[in-house]
């Protein structure tokens, strides 16, 4: 009899010690052994289902036990508590540390990039929907909004002055308003009093140095020329002639036409400064940085008139005179002709 009771005793603490062993192996694999091969960005939007979730997780990131995934996701109740959010998940992620990102909201965050030539509030609405979890009509629906504007002292007419292209880090689920707060905050960043001085000493607003920077960035993307031909335009306005600016013609046809004509320099808006003398009401695009420097601290010269090169190579000739103005066109208009003839010889 009492060998009997030894042996179930013994059995008991065999199971039972099987069982706990059972329970901290699992425990172990769960809370800490990395559970996955790859690196793997993870977007979460506010209707995604759990179980899309957990698929995209374990395919993505490459997880080597699904099941620990499960259970970590059963345990901290991921299906209830789930926030939306951009999770970056690498090998070093245990199952029950990736769950509670997603319950915690631990995001990453996100890189906002703005660059290359944003003219229309579409492809600047369209370039940040593409890259955060807002909308594009949300974001053009701000760009339009007067009184939400209002906030950041521009309007839907200026507004391109108030971005300035940049790479910005914010979570990929930040709300318009917090974009915004963000474009405002490097808005402010960016116009330090030595800046402001400069534009002063120029005869301009922060607004203004926008719109000139706007022209200049229409005018090449020959950044090194920046300096020159925002000193072209400067020299042009302190003179008080006429901008006549090819950009601001192309603003007026919403940025339509292949090339600029005469007949196009007739249009009657207040951005067309073949006719009218002075700065255009607003920016016609969002200028670089670079653009906005460069109209700050241009280059000091005498140059009136410029033309493109007809080296074709996207650079430009310049000239004090009108007399030198003219043969650099002239060759210009030569080259192009040349051209013209050899492809239609082809």
């Amino acid at each position: 009899m009492k060998s009997k009771i030894l042996w179930a005793a013994l059995a008991a603490m065999v199971m039972f010690a099987g069982i706990g062993g059972f329970v901290v192996g699992r425990y172990y694999i769960d809370n800490k052994k990395p559970n996955f091969t790859k690196d793997y960005v993870l977007y979460v939007y506010p209707d995604t289902p759990m179980e899309q979730v957990l698929d995209s997780l374990c395919a993505g990131a490459g997880a080597v036990r699904p099941k620990s995934v499960e259970r970590a996701f059963a345990k901290v109740e991921v299906a209830q508590k789930m926030q939306p959010g951009r999770y970056v998940i690498d090998p070093s992620c245990t199952s029950i540390y990736a769950a509670r990102m997603l319950v915690f909201g631990w995001q990453t965050p996100q890189n906002l990039t703005l660059s290359g030539t944003i003219r229309s509030k579409g492809v600047l609405a369209k370039k940040i929907a593409m890259q955060m979890m807002v909308d594009s009509a949300s974001v053009a629906s701000a760009l339009s909004d007067e009184d939400f504007l209002a906030g950041y002292g521009f309007t839907s007419e200026d507004v391109f002055g108030l971005v300035l292209p940049d790479t910005y880090q914010m979570y990929w689920t930040a709300s318009v308003e917090e974009i915004f707060d963000r474009f405002k905050k490097e808005y402010d960043a960016f116009w330090t009093p030595e800046r402001i001085a400069k534009a002063e000493a120029q005869g301009l607003t922060r607004k203004e140095v926008s719109v000139v920077a706007s022209i200049v960035s229409g005018e090449t993307l020959k950044s090194f020329e920046y300096p020159i031909i925002a000193g072209v335009y400067l020299n042009r306005y302190k003179k008080g002639m006429k901008l006549q600016a090819d950009p601001t013609v192309c603003f007026c046809f919403d940025y339509k036409l292949d090339r600029v004509l005469k007949k196009h320099l007739t249009v009657d808006s207040p951005y067309n400064t073949y006719k009218y003398v002075g700065l255009p009401p607003a920016p016609i695009n969002v200028p670089p940085k670079a653009c906005l420097d460069a109209v700050l601290d241009p280059d000091r010269h005498g140059y009136i008139y410029f033309c493109a090169s007809p080296a074709f190579d996207g650079t430009h000739r310049f000239a004090v005179t009108y007399t030198e103005h003219m043969k650099n066109a002239r060759a210009f208009q030569r080259e192009l002709t040349a051209r013209r003839r050899a492809q239609r010889s082809k």
